[in-house]
């Protein structure tokens, strides 16, 4: 097999997780993080690996990283876009300055790495982008403000590419994970519904984006199917469910 996958935020979490499941089935893995000294593991660990290191938010290092990739491989059939950051606890105020962080990863980050491959997959008129993004993106949650917002940029942003890279032949999915436990969850101090391991979401977003056909990989699906339902809901009727569930109270 002469496949060939573009992983970011692949030194842990889903990314690393997903970056394992390609390169076993066959896939050549061209995996990038900023922490190189994960990245290296991974790739020493596992031939069908190779190491590029990159910072997101750098757009220029992302132009060059992508130049790297294809003067190896010649020729990229998926690009898998999952970098994100979280801090729960400066989510419970408006930290401006947090919440200016968590976009340049989460959604400018993100947006720089298509930014990236957009010429290449336009002149090649084939190929996919998946976008990950998340179901706190669905609806506005408590003690979201950064991460939330992200997350429902992202999921617009991806309509939109839908239209724009169908008319090259390009296929845009978006991935919605419900909690996965990585890293970044393990900061959470709630309980966290339908937990899931790394390897149950890569062999979910694995199946949607091999055998699948779907705009949104979304999982788990108890979890999904309960907020897919609260996204159409009233706002008043959503408001007063969200305040039950989370136990809200004015101060």
């Amino acid at each position: 097999m002469n496949k060939v996958i573009w992983i970011t935020g692949a030194s842990s979490g889903i990314g690393k997780a997903l970056a394992l499941k390609f390169a076993k089935a066959g896939w050549q893995v061209a995996a990038s993080a900023r922490r190189e000294n994960l990245l290296n593991e991974i790739s020493e660990s596992n031939e069908n690996i190779s190491s590029f290191p990159l910072d997101v938010t750098n757009k220029d290092n992302c132009n060059e990283t992508f130049e790297q990739i294809k003067n190896k491989y010649k020729n990229i059939d998926i690009c898998f876009f999952s970098t994100g950051t979280w801090d729960p606890k400066k989510e419970k105020e408006i930290d401006v300055d947090q919440m200016k962080k968590v976009m340049e990863v989460n959604f400018f980050g993100t947006l720089n790495c298509i930014k990236a491959v957009e010429n290449y997959f336009r002149e090649k008129n084939s190929g996919h982008i998946s976008i990950v993004s998340s179901i706190a993106g669905y609806r506005g949650l408590p003690n979201s403000t950064g991460y939330g917002a992200s997350k429902a940029a992202l999921n617009n942003l991806a309509e939109s590419l839908y239209f724009d890279f169908g008319r090259y032949n390009v296929r845009v999915s978006l991935v919605s994970p419900g909690f996965i436990k990585t890293p970044m969850t393990d900061k959470n101090e709630f309980k966290m519904p339908f937990l899931k391991t790394t390897e149950f979401a890569a062999d979910k977003i694995y199946k949607g984006l091999m055998h699948g056909s779907s705009f949104e990989i979304d999982f788990p699906k108890e979890l999904t199917l309960i907020l897919k339902f609260l996204k159409i809901l009233p706002d008043w009727l959503y408001f007063n469910i969200i305040k039950k569930l989370t136990k809200y109270q004015k101060r």
